[in-house]
């Protein structure tokens, strides 16, 4: 049996300007995830989190906390953009023109802006991204750029050669 070796992210002399990565993994957003993430973060927003509160308002139903959709759009764009990450420097020009709703199943992209040498750090690169979300119908639900550095080949920590063999008892 031949072992492959799995995707292990893109380093930094894997970006180009111009590319885009269209994320692989969809997510449907459940009202528990809504509910918890609002209380974990504390946000007291009932349009989050009361569904009766909710239905009064212009949307008839619960909005997703935005700072979920951000972490799951972030979330989403790992496994293309960060993997190798040795630090994130910030998220910028945050926009969230559309709602997203509980039962949506949102999906994203990114597009590489800019990358260039760390001027303090050799073993990293920086990169920045456009990271745009959009919902089950296309609809764009949140769009920002972020700001990474990236490890560069020869540089970036191991990863384990080969999984533990497992045992049976």
């Amino acid at each position: 049996m031949k072992i492959k070796q799995g995707w292990r992210g893109r380093y930094f002399e894997d970006f180009e300007v111009g590319d885009v990565y269209q994320h692989p993994l969809g997510r449907t957003v459940t009202t528990t995830d809504n509910i918890w993430f609002t209380l974990l973060t504390q946000n007291t927003a009932p349009i989050h989190f009361d569904h009766h509160y909710s239905k009064q308002t212009e949307f008839g139903q619960p909005l997703v906390d935005s700072t979920f959709t951000l972490a799951l759009v972030t979330g989403q764009s790992v496994t293309d953009v960060s993997q190798n990450v040795f630090a994130n420097l910030g998220w910028d020009e945050v926009k969230l023109p559309n709602p997203v709703f509980e039962g949506d199943t949102v999906y994203s992209q990114s597009e590489v802006l800019s990358l260039r040498e760390s001027k303090s750090r050799p073993n990293v690169g920086i990169v920045v991204v456009k990271t745009t979300g959009f919902n089950q119908d296309g609809t764009e639900v949140i769009s920002f750029k972020r700001t990474l550095m990236v490890y560069k080949r020869d540089f970036a920590p191991s990863f384990p050669r080969r999984r533990p063999e497992l045992t049976t008892p």
